[in-house]
């Protein structure tokens, strides 16, 4: 059975009904400096998307980026180490681990 979606009465006027949130979705508002906010916008033209989208796609890329340079910088490490006795390898391991991640 299909979903009914509410009206509501604002202000002597029959308000629109508000789209359901789609599950795994999250709105959020935030402010960019305006010359961030140009580069957004330049993108999203060159990439023929909405604003909306470009933030998205530029917000997955520079976590991916960020997890990228992670793995990248704890495989340098390792080879780095790879000299060293494996017990004092792990143990730098982790404490860099901590110190970057939090962890």
């Amino acid at each position: 059975m299909p979903h009914k979606q509410a009206t509501a009465q604002v202000k002597g006027r029959l308000a629109q009904p508000r789209p359901r949130r789609t599950q795994g979705t999250s709105r959020y508002s935030v402010a960019l400096p305006s010359a961030l906010a140009r580069q957004v916008e330049t993108y999203a033209d060159t990439s023929d998307i909405s604003v909306s989208k470009a933030v998205v796609a530029l917000v997955r890329l520079g976590l991916e980026s960020q997890e990228s340079r992670k793995r990248e910088f704890f495989k340098k490490l390792r080879k780095n180490l790879a000299n060293s006795d494996p017990k004092i390898e792990d143990r730098m391991v982790d404490e860099f681990r901590a110190l970057i991640l939090g962890h």
